[in-house]
């Protein structure tokens, strides 16, 4: 590099003058030998005894510890290095020798890859004959509790990880050994020249980023596994294979979506601090703002949350009972984190957000007896001058002909109002149908029994309004309080 003007030439003229005397002496064919001179003004950088330029004080940084012999000595160098490849390059022996060390090389990264390839292929299948043979082997109670197929998945992406990587490696190793013949050597070091460059400061960030991440996916694979670990467990709870005293079947989906939230939290807790850029104003200034996002936004999601693990550890309702929530009554399909679906005996689907269900009053059908089925009731409203032991006995005549009504627990009468008009009267009866479609079928064939039994025994469903006093009481004597179909019985005293 020359920087300062040597006898009136500036450093254009310089470079471009040695560059006419290199060739010059090339010209002579000599044994192209460089070397280099001390004198007065500075050091001479010489070839085949020829002077080829002058390396002046001015030219040098003496800050950077360069003296005119250094610099001099190293420019020697690099003109000895690029004659001696411009001589391999005019040799037909040097290129057929390289050609053959590129076929061969070329030969050994294809025997390589195959190689891995087959390494992958053996090292999957024993692995995964390993990992099975291992996990059906670990049991709790005479239960196997954990599933093979999620290590075995982990297993491979590590397996995959792996190989490319030795790939990767390999094909590095052959193209700097197959651009090391002199043609593609200049193309080489351009190439270097422009991607080193380019993807230096990349490579330099995730080098000093790796360490971080590497522990980053350490705790997630650790946090994973975990993960997968447990819902083993809690699926064989869930499906009732596996009992434990602290945990049931009706917890056991709400207790791992809670494990599985406190061991992502957990993990992000842990990994944030190896995260690249973690500690920057930038980082911490968008963190800042999801979390405030969250908050603000997700007031309304965490209570529907809450409400529906309430609703799970409660036990008020699981899937497949009938029950009725407020206005609304069907067949429970789905008791979500966040919803609760119903599905009436009309086909409609109702979906009701958990903190509604839990604020409503909820009446279960399917708890009134053990067993398949549910409870199912209907109510009507009879004038005080008909006998309450007849509407007794014909409802009770009509669920016995109603069919899919059981026998036992025997259908009942329950008087629960005493109107200003009216009695009413609720029949209860146990059905033994499960879906909500039979349910309200038979419950449509209770109504038609109901209105058949009262019309065959004379007796109006009606709900009287008086707006004026009767001629005459509207009482019971006592030898008519029992007319058919009721059953013979003492007069209450």
């Amino acid at each position: 590099m020359f920087r300062s003007v040597l006898t009136g030439y500036p450093p254009e003229e310089r470079a471009d003058g040695a560059r006419k005397r290199l060739e010059a002496t090339l010209a002579r064919n000599g044994p192209q030998l460089p070397g280099t001179r001390t004198i007065a003004e500075g050091t001479q950088v010489m070839l085949d005894g020829a002077l080829l330029f002058l390396v002046t004080p001015a030219d040098i940084n003496p800050l950077a510890g360069d003296t005119t012999d250094s610099v001099a000595a190293d420019s020697a160098a690099i003109v000895g290095k690029a004659l001696l490849e411009r001589r391999e390059q005019a040799s037909p022996r040097y290129l057929l020798i390289a050609a053959a060390l590129c076929a061969a090389a070329t030969l050994a990264y294809g025997l390589i890859l195959h190689g891995l390839r087959l390494m992958h292929r053996w090292v999957g299948k024993r692995s995964t004959q390993a990992i099975s043979r291992r996990l059906g082997q670990v049991r709790l109670k005479n239960v196997r509790v954990l599933d093979a197929e999620h290590y075995v998945a982990f297993m491979r992406q590590l397996v995959n990880l792996l190989i490319w990587g030795l790939r990767l490696m390999a094909t590095y190793l052959w193209l700097a050994f197959v651009m090391g013949i002199p043609y593609s050597r200049s193309w080489g070091e351009r190439l270097q020249d422009y991607l080193i460059d380019v993807i230096a400061g990349v490579a330099q960030g995730v080098i000093d980023a790796l360490p971080g991440l590497v522990l980053v996916a350490v705790i997630a694979a650790i946090a994973r596994l975990v993960m997968l670990t447990a819902g083993s467990v809690f699926q064989r709870v869930e499906s009732g294979e596996l009992q434990i005293a602290w945990l049931d079947r009706d917890t056991a989906m709400p207790t791992r979506r809670i494990f599985n939230v406190v061991i992502w939290l957990f993990a992000l807790a842990m990994a944030y601090p190896y995260l690249p850029g973690a500690h920057t104003a930038a980082f911490q200034g968008v963190s800042v703002l999801v979390g405030l996002m969250v908050s603000i936004g997700a007031s309304s999601i965490v209570g529907q949350g809450a409400s529906g693990l309430i609703l799970m550890y409660a036990r008020s309702l699981r899937k497949g009972e009938y029950v009725r929530i407020g206005e609304s009554e069907g067949t429970v399909v789905e008791l979500g984190m966040f919803e609760t679906r119903l599905r009436t005996g009309l086909g409609e689907e109702i979906t009701m957000p958990n903190a509604w269900v839990l604020s409503n009053t909820t009446k279960n059908y399917s708890r009134a007896h053990a067993g398949t089925g549910f409870v199912l009731d209907t109510t009507v409203t009879i004038g005080y001058d008909t006998p309450w032991r007849q509407v007794h006995a014909m409802l009770e005549l009509a669920a016995a002909r109603t069919e899919d009504i059981a026998a036992t627990p025997k259908p009942y009468v329950m008087q629960i109002g005493l109107s200003d008009f009216y009695l009413e009267y609720r029949l209860v009866a146990y059905a033994t149908v499960e879906t909500p479609r039979r349910r309200a079928e038979v419950l449509n064939q209770l109504h038609q029994y109901i209105v058949d039994v009262f019309n065959e025994f004379g007796v109006q469903i009606t709900s009287p309004h008086f707006t004026q006093e009767p001629a005459t009481p509207h009482v019971i004597p006592k030898e008519n309080w029992s007319p058919a179909p009721t059953a013979v019985e003492p007069l209450i005293k």
